[in-house]
C-alpha cells in the first residue's frame, strides 16, 4: 500500500510539473497576501530546481498538511477539505448501505428465480435505474417530492436547524449533521437532516444498485451451475443452506470489487448530485475549482481520490480473506 501511495503522489507531482514557477508558487500561499510573495515562494520551495528535489520538498509539506490556499473559497485547503468532505461521507454513510444491500438481495432473488416474474421485475428496475441520467431523476424527484409535495428540501438543514447548529450551544463532533444531533441530543436536528438527506440518497440507490443486481445475478447463476452445487443437492442438502451458505458467500467476490469502487467514489464527491441538491461536498468544490484554475484545490483532490481508492482496495482485498477461505490458504 505504502509503494502505491508513493506511486500515486509522484503522479499528482508530475502533473503540476505542467503549470509555471509562479503557478506553482499558489500550492504554498496559505493567504490572500501571500500571493504578493510569489517570487519569494519559488525561492524559498526551490521551485525552478530540479523536479527530484521538487518533489521531496512538496511531499514534506504535504505530510505536513501544507496544502496551500484555496482561491476559489478563500481558505486554506486543508481546512476545506475539513469543512466540505463531511457533506460527502455523510450521503456515503446513508447511501452506500442501501446501494449495495439492495442490490444484492435483487441480484439473489432474480437468479434464483430465473426467467420468472421476479426476475423480470428485477432485470426491468435494474435497467430502468442504470439507463437514467443521474441529474435527470434527481430533477424529477425534486420536482415530485419538493415542488409538489413539499416534503423533501434540498440541502442540508433547514433554517430552524440552522439556527441550533450556529448557536454557543451546538458541539461540533464530527461535521456529519445526523451523528452531531445525536451527540449533542437533538432529535430536531437529526430528523431534520435526515429529511434532507432523504432525496440525494434515494437518488444514489435508484441508479447506482442497477450495476450491484446485475453482476450479484450473474455471479449467482455462475455459482449456480458449478459442481459442488450439484454435488450438495445429490446428498440432499438443504436448498436455502446451498443458496445462503456456500452460493451467495461464493458470489460476492466480484460484487466486494463493485462495492468498494462504488463507496470510494461516493467518498470523494458526487459533482451532479451535490450540485443538483444543493449539498456542497468536495465534489461541488472541486468541480467549483477547476472552473477557476484554482491550482492547489484541483491536485489536493486528485491526491485525496488517489488515497481513497487505494484505502478501499485494501478494505476490498481483507474482505476477500474473509469471504473466501481459499484467499488465506493462498
Amino acid at each position: 500500500m505504502i509503494p502505491t501511495l508513493l506511486g500515486v503522489s509522484i503522479l499528482v507531482f508530475i502533473i503540476s510539473l505542467a503549470f509555471t514557477p509562479e503557478q506553482r508558487a499558489a500550492l504554498y500561499v496559505t493567504s490572500p497576501k501571500g500571493a504578493a510573495r510569489i517570487y519569494e515562494i519559488i525561492e524559498k520551495y526551490g521551485l525552478n530546481r530540479p523536479p527530484h528535489e521538487q518533489y521531496i520538498t512538496w511531499l514534506s509539506n504535504v505530510l505536513q498538511g501544507n496544502l496551500g490556499y484555496s482561491k476559489s473559497l478563500n481558505i486554506p485547503v486543508a481546512r476545506a477539505f475539513a469543512e466540505l468532505w463531511p457533506v460527502s461521507l455523510e450521503i456515503t454513510l446513508y447511501a452506500a448501505p442501501f446501494i449495495v444491500l439492495v442490490g444484492i438481495k435483487l441480484g439473489k432473488i432474480s437468479a434464483i428465480h430465473r426467467d420468472k416474474l421476479p426476475d423480470h421485475i428485477s432485470r426491468v428496475l435494474a435497467i430502468i435505474g442504470w439507463s437514467l441520467p443521474i441529474f435527470w431523476s434527481a430533477i424529477i424527484l425534486l420536482a415530485v417530492f419538493y415542488g409538489a409535495l413539499g416534503i423533501f428540501p434540498p440541502g442540508r438543514l433547514s433554517p430552524e436547524a440552522q439556527a441550533i447548529v450556529r448557536s454557543p450551544g451546538w458541539v461540533t463532533y464530527t461535521g456529519l449533521y445526523t451523528i452531531d444531533a445525536l451527540l449533542n441530543r437533538n432529535l430536531f436536528v437529526f430528523f431534520d437532516a435526515l429529511r434532507h438527506l432523504f432525496l440525494p440518497v434515494l437518488n444514489l440507490v435508484i441508479v447506482d444498485n442497477a450495476i450491484i443486481m446485475r453482476v450479484m445475478r450473474s455471479s449467482m447463476l455462475e455459482e449456480l451451475h458449478k459442481e459442488y452445487v450439484i454435488a450438495a443437492r445429490s446428498k440432499g442438502v438443504d436448498e436455502d443452506v446451498i443458496i445462503n451458505k456456500h452460493v451467495t458467500r461464493n458470489a460476492l467476490i466480484p460484487v466486494v470489487t463493485l462495492a468498494g469502487i462504488l463507496t470510494a467514489g461516493l467518498m470523494t464527491g458526487l459533482v451532479i448530485t451535490e450540485t443538483v441538491f444543493e449539498l456542497k461536498g468536495i465534489g461541488y468544490w472541486a468541480a467549483h475549482a477547476a472552473e477557476q484554475l484554482d491550482i492547489p484545490s484541483v491536485l489536493a483532490f486528485a491526491l485525496f481520490t488517489g488515497v481513497i481508492f487505494v484505502i478501499a482496495n485494501l478494505i476490498v482485498d481483507v474482505l476477500y480473506a474473509y469471504i473466501d477461505p481459499r484467499v488465506r490458504l493462498q
